[in-house]
């Protein structure tokens, strides 16, 4: 079961107990003042044991005052101009401890040691990219089950991704013989030029062949066609592949969320990397 999304005046949060947090994922400039003690006082009413917010780094001091410390930072994040800050209110000691820091940091180390370091990924003649259309939703939620146990959203749902299609989210996928093999997705905030470059998954039994780094991209060249200034991921921190992958597509790596959001079966740490696409 999926957290809720909901707005409060301008902004966006997801809450729940699935991810045991409050998402503050937009806050609109006329909601500084209400918004952080409103988010404050659902963590509270529900016991949850973080709150995460994205918000633009000119809001990061009130935050930090009122007990938030910033994990990453993503430089330019609002049309080019403004950084975002990806803050934590820790709410349990032990949600704010890493469980497997040494394994965390091993990724790091060996993903910052491929940057920029490019490798070309070919399609053979049974293979094709192609950008998902409504047609193929029920496709998609199967190979989303078959990755995910669990995901912070509901991915599965065949539901899920015709509405976002319709909204801000374009999918990218790969066939091979006629089946879906591999997707991503490129979620835009077409208001403040950015992109995050999410819900990446193959097949295990497809895995290996570079698919996510071939449509990343693509992804990156759609978005640009679009004029998207900013590209961002939240990759799961323990993953060498995905790490790897946006590593040496030249992202830059921004911090690690502590703890952050609940996918494939429990609550993981996840690394955020970005990227310039105007700059290329």
């Amino acid at each position: 079961m999926s957290d809720k999304v909901l707005k409060i005046n301008n902004s966006v949060i997801q809450h729940g107990p699935f991810n045991d947090r409050v998402y503050l994922m937009k806050l609109s400039p006329e909601d500084f003042a209400e918004v952080p003690a409103r988010v404050e006082e659902i963590a509270e009413t529900n016991g949850y044991s973080k709150i995460f917010s994205k918000i633009p780094s000119s809001a990061k001091d009130h935050f930090q005052e009122t007990g938030h410390v910033e994990e990453a930072c993503v430089p330019g994040m609002y049309n080019g101009d403004e950084s975002a800050s990806f803050m934590a209110k820790f709410l349990s000691d032990e949600r704010k401890k890493e469980q497997t820091p040494d394994e965390v940091s091993g990724v790091i180390s060996t993903a910052l040691s491929k940057l920029n370091n490019s490798k070309e990924v070919k399609l053979s003649g049974d293979e094709y990219s192609f950008v998902c259309t409504k047609e193929d939703a029920q496709e998609m939620a199967k190979i989303y089950s078959k990755v995910f146990p669990s995901y912070p959203f509901p991915i599965q749902s065949p539901e899920y991704l015709l509405r976002t299609m319709q909204e801000n989210l374009v999918y990218f996928g790969i066939r091979k013989a006629g089946k879906i093999v591999a997707l991503a997705s490129s979620e835009m905030d077409v208001e403040n030029s950015n992109v995050e470059m999410t819900d990446f998954a193959t097949l295990p039994e497809y895995r290996g062949r570079g698919y996510s780094y071939y449509l990343l991209e693509k992804m990156e060249s759609k978005m640009r066609e679009m004029g998207i200034i900013t590209a961002y991921t939240i990759a799961r921190a323990r993953s060498y592949g995905m790490n790897i992958t946006f590593s040496r597509s030249s992202y830059s790596y921004a911090g690690t969320l502590v703890n952050n959001t609940n996918i494939s079966g429990s609550i993981e740490s996840m690394n955020v990397w970005y990227k310039k696409l105007d700059q290329m």
